[in-house]
C-alpha cells in the first residue's frame, strides 16, 4: 500500500500588494517621465555639483575655455588688419582715424560696431554712418558727409550749416566760401529750409544778393548791395518776395535811390530813399515853393 502524497499548495496568480502598486505607478504619465528623465538629470546634476565643487577643476575649466576661445578669435580668418574711410573728406578721415584709434591688427570679436558707428556719428560733418567688417581683414566705414548749404554769422563767429540746419563745421573767412548764401541774426540757424526757398527765389538778384538777416526770430531782411534792404513779412515771405522782384522787373524800383523797400504788408508797401535822393527831393521843393512865392 502505497503513501498517500498530501495536496500541493496552488500557486496564487495575483500580485503582491507592493507589485500592484509598483505596475499602477508605472502606468502613470508622471512617474514614466520622472523616471525617464528626471532621475537621469538628478545624477547628472549632483555629479557636476560634485565636480565643481573643486576649485582648481573650476579654475581648469575656465582655462581651457578661455584658451579655446582665444584661438578661434586669433583665427586670421577673424583678423582686421586695415581700416578704410569711404565718402569723407581727407580731414575728417583722419579725424576719424584718431578717434577710433584702433590697433590693428585686432580680432573682429573685440569690435563693439554699433559703439564705433556712435562716436563717427557724433563729429559733426558726419550725416550718417555705416560699419562693416570685408573679406580679406579690411574694417570699412562708410561716412554719408553733410554738404555745407549756407554760411551761417553768429555772435561766436563763422559756421557751415547743411540744408536741414545742421553743423558741418566752422569757418575763418567769408573769402573761402564765395559760393555759399549768408545768413544771419538770432533763430536763423533754426529755418535755414525756409532762407534756401527765400534765396532761391531771389535767383534774379543773385548777383546783388549779399544774405539774408532774421529779424526778432519770426521773419527775414534780404540784403542787397548799394545798402539796400528788402523787409519781407513773417508769413509767405517767398510769395512776397516773389511779387517784389515782378514788381522790379516791371519799374526798375531796386534801380532806384532807395535803400530800403517795406514789404512787411503786401497791400500797403512802402520805401525809404537814401540821403542823396531825399537831399535832392528837398531841393527840388525848394525850389518849386520858391517859384510859387514869384
Amino acid at each position: 500500500m502505497q503513501p498517500v502524497t498530501p495536496p500541493q499548495p496552488q500557486h496564487d496568480p495575483a500580485p503582491s500588494r507592493f507589485s500592484y502598486r509598483l505596475n499602477r505607478w508605472m502606468l502613470t504619465p508622471f512617474y514614466r517621465r520622472a523616471l525617464r528623465t528626471g532621475v537621469p538629470a538628478l545624477v547628472m546634476l549632483g555629479t557636476v555639483i560634485w565636480y565643481v565643487s573643486d576649485e582648481a577643476r573650476v579654475n581648469q575649466i575656465t582655462d581651457t575655455a578661455r584658451e579655446a576661445r582665444q584661438a578661434i578669435e586669433e583665427r586670421p580668418e577673424f583678423m582686421v588688419k586695415v581700416m578704410s574711410v569711404e565718402g569723407a573728406s581727407p580731414e575728417l578721415a583722419e579725424a576719424v582715424r584718431s578717434d577710433l584709434a584702433l590697433r590693428l591688427p585686432m580680432s573682429s570679436f573685440e569690435m563693439d560696431l554699433d559703439a564705433m558707428r556712435l562716436k563717427v556719428e557724433a563729429f559733426n560733418a558726419v550725416a550718417s554712418a555705416n560699419l562693416r567688417i570685408r573679406s580679406g581683414g579690411v574694417l570699412a566705414v562708410e561716412i554719408t558727409e553733410r554738404q555745407p548749404a549756407v554760411l551761417w554769422r553768429s555772435a561766436d563767429g563763422l559756421s557751415l550749416l547743411d540744408a536741414g540746419g545742421h553743423m558741418v563745421a566752422g569757418a575763418s573767412l567769408r573769402a573761402d566760401w564765395p559760393d555759399l548764401p549768408v545768413i544771419a541774426g538770432p533763430g536763423a540757424e533754426m529755418v535755414v529750409p525756409e532762407a534756401l526757398e527765400l534765396i532761391a527765389a531771389a535767383a534774379p538778384l543773385k548777383s546783388r544778393l549779399r544774405g539774408l538777416v532774421r529779424m526778432g526770430e519770426r521773419r527775414w531782411d534780404v540784403v542787397l548791395d548799394r545798402g539796400q534792404r528788402l523787409l519781407l513779412p513773417e508769413d509767405q515771405p517767398v510769395g512776397a518776395l516773389e511779387r517784389l522782384i515782378a514788381l522790379d522787373t516791371g519799374r526798375d524800383m531796386l534801380q532806384r535811390d532807395i535803400t530800403v523797400v517795406d514789404f512787411r504788408n503786401p497791400r500797403r508797401p512802402t520805401v525809404r530813399l537814401n540821403n542823396n535822393a531825399i537831399h535832392e527831393l528837398q531841393t527840388i521843393r525848394d525850389i518849386e515853393s520858391g517859384d510859387l512865392a514869384r
